[in-house]
């Protein structure tokens, strides 16, 4: 199997655990939010908006994984896969907007004093039932996360178990109604808007992390296995970027002066074999072969791209 079909197969898999998510999410979604209409919780509708959101993502999650699996061309040499980045970025916007939405309507009731929840068995069989479908969720998405080695499964899973702890809140919520504080429902919802921008929070800086370059693997694990390549003397100026799923990078590696150009060569592929062995995550490393020793080599770690070495 090549490396393409490789990936189109394992796009294939997450899209379809994807799709499965998103229709729960949906029935999930309008359980709690139109329960919260009809009994007036803001709660309720609170949970009921951020779980719609969290199939807004599944969308976004799906289109970004379809551009994503596209192939190298010569517009995108690395890939496209950090359209599944910018799908993220799209994500935390509508938490954003969820989070003004719920918050504001929380802070009127407040401001007003005017409390509407009314808490009847059917809010708990609701919330209940909502909530054992988001954990169930969670450990399904989980154990495919795990399975298909998907980071977008496992930050996706993360999400639905946020949705599940704030279903929890406004549990709470409804029980504190249901004993004469109906305050507590607004406050509730407030606390979900917290919730919701943790999670945007989260996204921001994962999807930040890939577009600002960040080292997607500590350069320290990959000197150890470069440098345990009998040949190698030394490994530095180690760099990875790229998204966590498909990293590029690039490396130094000193062998001995007197070593043949085919020899050199046949320890860079080694060391890039053991790399990816060691990290599936790392689709290409570039391996730049110096003589140990040289003057060359010092200086050259510390000249920009086409710089020239000063005059003696």
């Amino acid at each position: 199997m090549t490396a393409m079909t490789a990936k189109k197969a394992h796009g294939r898999q997450v899209e379809r655990v994807l799709w499965i998510v998103l229709v729960l999410n949906l029935m999930v979604a309008a359980a709690k939010y139109f329960y919260g209409l009809a009994s007036g919780s803001a709660s309720m509708q609170a949970d009921g908006i951020h779980s719609v959101f969290d199939s807004l993502g599944n969308v976004i999650g799906l289109i970004g994984i379809s551009l994503a699996a596209r192939p190298a061309d010569d517009g995108h040499p690395y890939g496209h896969s950090k359209f599944e980045t910018y799908g993220s970025l799209a994500i935390g916007v509508l938490l954003l907007l969820a989070a003004f939405e719920v918050g504001s309507g929380a802070v009127e009731k407040l401001v007003s004093q005017h409390y509407t929840a009314q808490v009847t068995p059917v809010s708990f069989v609701v919330m209940v039932g909502t909530l054992i479908v988001n954990l169930g969720v969670t450990f399904c998405e989980r154990r495919a996360a795990r399975r298909l080695k998907s980071e977008i499964l496992a930050a996706d899973a993360a999400h639905t178990l946020s949705d599940a702890f704030v279903s929890i809140g406004v549990i709470v919520g409804l029980v504190l109604v249901a004993a004469g504080f109906p305050m507590a429902d607004p406050i509730m919802a407030l606390l979900v808007t917290g919730a919701i921008l943790v999670s945007a929070a989260g996204v921001f800086r994962t999807g930040l992390r890939t577009l600002s370059d960040h080292a997607r693997i500590p350069a320290a694990d990959i000197v150890a296995v470069a440098e345990a390549v009998p040949g190698i003397v030394e490994v530095h100026c180690v760099r990875t970027r790229g998204t966590e799923g498909e990293v590029y990078g690039d490396m130094h590696a000193l062998v001995d002066p007197a070593m043949t150009v085919l020899a050199a060569h046949c320890l860079g592929d080694e060391i890039e074999r053991r790399l990816q062995e060691a990290f599936p995550e790392l689709k290409e490393m570039l391996v730049h072969i110096e003589p140990a020793g040289a003057d060359e080599s010092a200086a050259g770690e510390h000249r920009g791209a086409g710089e020239k070495p000063e005059a003696s």
